[in-house]
C-alpha cells in the first residue's frame, strides 16, 4: 500500500497553500494531493479575482482582524498580487451612506479565467518541483481513521496526517465524511440570490472599482462582479438522491479590448441563518434549486427587469433585439418569472437592495437588465474544530470554503496555511 506523511484532499487554494507550508517546514515530507476532478479545482479557475482586505473572505467566528491580517501578509508575500487602482470611491460611499448602505474599499487583484488557469499551472509545477505528488482525477471515497488510510476509487493509501480541503462543490462530500467520522457540525447558514447582468454603461462604477462590495440592510450584499469580457455561467450540483440542479455564477477573462462584450455581471446575495428549530441550510438551498429547475425545465431561470416590474414573466421575445439591447451570455436558461421561485422574504430584501443600488449607481435597473436565478453559495458547514489550526480529529484537519473556514480564494489560501502550520507542528 502506498503511504505518505500527508495526504491533502482538494487541489484548490487551501490545499495548495497547505502543501507549500508543509514543504517549507520540512522539505523531506512526502505529500500527495488528490482531487476527484482531472484538473485542479477551486476559485482560481473561475475569474480569479482576489480580495486582500479583512473581513472579505474571512468568517469572523474563526478569524479576528489581527489573525486574518497576519495570514493575509503571508498570502500577499507568496502570490505577489498587483493591486488594482480605484477612483471616485468617496462619491459612491456618500451616496450609499445616505441610504444606510455601505461600500467597502477593498484591495483587489483580477487575473481573469485565463490568467487564473495560467496561475494554477505555475503553482502545480512549483509543487511538483518540490516533490509533491499529484493524483488528479482520483476521488477519495472514505477514511479508515483507526488504521490511518484512505480508500479511493483505485487504491488504499496510508497517511500520518490528513487534510480535507474541499471547495463549495465539496459541500455534500464533506458532510458525508463528517457523518462517517462522527465529527459534530452544524449547517445553518446559506446565501441565496440572483446574478444581475447588464451593460457596463448601466453600472459604470466598475470603471472605478472592479468588484465593488456593497452591503445593504437585511443582510444583502453584492458579490463577485465581472466586467469587460464577462459571462454568466451555470454550475451543476447533485443532491444525495442524485437529483440535479444548477446554480448560476459569473466569470470574466483578463482585460482585452478586442474581445470585450461590454457587459457586467454580479451577484446579489441574501444571507439566511436558521436558528430554532435548527434546519439544514444545505437542504433548504437544494430544495430551492430543485424548484427552480422544475420551473425552468431543468434549467436556471432568467427575467428582464422590465418584465419583472410589470409583474409579467419574461418570454423568448423579451430577449429579442427589439426593446432590449443585448443578448444574455447564458442562453441555456429558461425565460420565466423568478418571483414564483424565490421565497417572498428573500426576494423583497434583494429587490429593496437593487433599488438602493440603482440610486447609488443610476442605471442598473434599466429594463434590459437580466436577473438570473438561482445563485446559491453552499459554504456553511461549521465543524466542531478542536484547535485554532482547524483540526477536527486525531491527525485530521479541514480547510477551505466547503469547511466553512473561508469564503474566497485568499481566505481559503490563508486557511490552508493555518492548517498546514498545525500539521507541521504535529509532525515534529
Amino acid at each position: 500500500m502506498d503511504s505518505y506523511d500527508v495526504i491533502i484532499v482538494g487541489s484548490g487554494p487551501a490545499g495548495m497553500a497547505a502543501a507549500f507550508t508543509l514543504k517549507k517546514s520540512n522539505p523531506n515530507l512526502s505529500i500527495l494531493i488528490l482531487d476527484r476532478e482531472k484538473f485542479s479545482t477551486g476559485g482560481m479557475r473561475n475569474d480569479c479575482k482576489m480580495n486582500f482586505t479583512y473581513p472579505i473572505g474571512f468568517p469572523t467566528e474563526y478569524w479576528s482582524e489581527e489573525t486574518a491580517n497576519h495570514y493575509l501578509d503571508q498570502v500577499i508575500d507568496f502570490l505577489e498580487p498587483t493591486i488594482m487602482p480605484k477612483s471616485n470611491i468617496a462619491v459612491y460611499q456618500k451616496r450609499a451612506e445616505r441610504l444606510g448602505c455601505t461600500l467597502l474599499e477593498i484591495k483587489q487583484t483580477h487575473l481573469g479565467t485565463d490568467g487564473g488557469l495560467a496561475l494554477i499551472k505555475e503553482l502545480l509545477a512549483r509543487l511538483e518541483a518540490l516533490g509533491v505528488s499529484l493524483a488528479l482525477g482520483e476521488a477519495m471515497e472514505r477514511v479508515d481513521q483507526e488504521n490511518r488510510f484512505i480508500i479511493t476509487e483505485e487504491r488504499e493509501i496510508g497517511y500520518k496526517r490528513l487534510l480535507v480541503a474541499p471547495g463549495r462543490k465539496g459541500f455534500n462530500f464533506l458532510q458525508e465524511l463528517m457523518h462517517s467520522l462522527s465529527i459534530p457540525f452544524i449547517d445553518n447558514i446559506v446565501d441565496i440570490g440572483i446574478r444581475v447582468e447588464t451593460r457596463i454603461e448601466h453600472y459604470p462604477i466598475v470603471s472605478d472599482y472592479y468588484d465593488p462590495k456593497f452591503y445593504f440592510p437585511d443582510k444583502v450584499r453584492t458579490f463577485c462582479t465581472n466586467s469587460g469580457n464577462a459571462h454568466v455561467v451555470r454550475e451543476r450540483y447533485a443532491t444525495n438522491r442524485g437529483d440535479q440542479w444548477f446554480s448560476v455564477n459569473g466569470h470574466a477573462f483578463a482585460p482585452d479590448s478586442r474581445h470585450d462584450n461590454g457587459l457586467v455581471n454580479f451577484a446579489m446575495l441574501k444571507t439566511v441563518r436558521f436558528t430554532a428549530p435548527l434546519a439544514s441550510g444545505q437542504a433548504f438551498a437544494e430544495n430551492l434549486g430543485l424548484q427552480a429547475a422544475l420551473m425552468g425545465g431543468g434549467k436556471p431561470l432568467m427575467q428582464r427587469v422590465g418584465d419583472f416590474r410589470l409583474g409579467t414573466r419574461s418570454k423568448e421575445a423579451s430577449f429579442s433585439d427589439d426593446l432590449f439591447d443585448f443578448e444574455p451570455t447564458l442562453r441555456s436558461c429558461c425565460p420565466g418569472d423568478i418571483s414564483l421561485a424565490i421565497p417572498a422574504k428573500i426576494l423583497r430584501a434583494i429587490w429593496k437592495a437593487m433599488k438602493n443600488l440603482d440610486t447609488i449607481v443610476p442605471g442598473v435597473l434599466h429594463p434590459s437588465t437580466i436577473m438570473y436565478y438561482p445563485e446559491i453559495k453552499l459554504y456553511a458547514n461549521k465543524p466542531a474544530y478542536l484547535d485554532e489550526h482547524f483540526r477536527v480529529a486525531e491527525d485530521i484537519w479541514f480547510a477551505g470554503d466547503g469547511a466553512g473556514t473561508s469564503r474566497g480564494i485568499t481566505g481559503a489560501w490563508a486557511s490552508g496555511i493555518r492548517a498546514g502550520e498545525g500539521m507541521a507542528e504535529s509532525l515534529l
